[in-house]
């Protein structure tokens, strides 16, 4: 009986996922309970033409115990972190489990860049680029 239930609440958990991935809609705040929108590198990510990150922080603290992340490798205060793309594919911050090994790759930019940033940043990425 606990394995059907375990069962159920992964494919609860998949299909939570696949929607949140998958649904095309920019927002500029947390789509579920729990998220944590980033643009601390607004101008960064307005001139590379991606949107904000939205780190579905729920979705990872279901399978993982905060001592996985919080203090090796985050730290618990907000902007405290310095996340850089740079510092992703050199296996640091989010690279340490998403190298392609532990979970997947960091290559997809809308997995994490779903987010929208602000007109004001786009407005002044766009006049930089001219």
């Amino acid at each position: 009986m606990i394995k059907i239930g375990a069962e159920r609440n992964g494919l609860l958990w998949a299909l939570l996922m696949v929607f949140f991935f998958l649904s095309g809609s920019p927002v500029t705040e947390a789509k579920e309970y729990g998220d944590i929108y980033m643009d601390s590198t607004k101008d960064s990510m307005a001139k590379a033409d991606v949107g904000a990150v939205i780190f579905p922080h729920w979705f990872h603290r279901i399978r993982y115990k905060c001592k996985v992340c919080h203090e090796d490798i985050f730290v618990m205060r907000k902007g405290a972190n310095n996340i850089s793309m740079g510092d992703i594919m050199d296996g640091k911050s989010c690279g340490t489990c998403h190298n392609g090994m532990i979970a997947w790759e960091a290559l997809e930019c809308k997995k994490c860049h779903s987010g929208e940033l602000t007109p004001a940043v786009k407005n002044s990425a766009d006049a930089n680029k001219q």
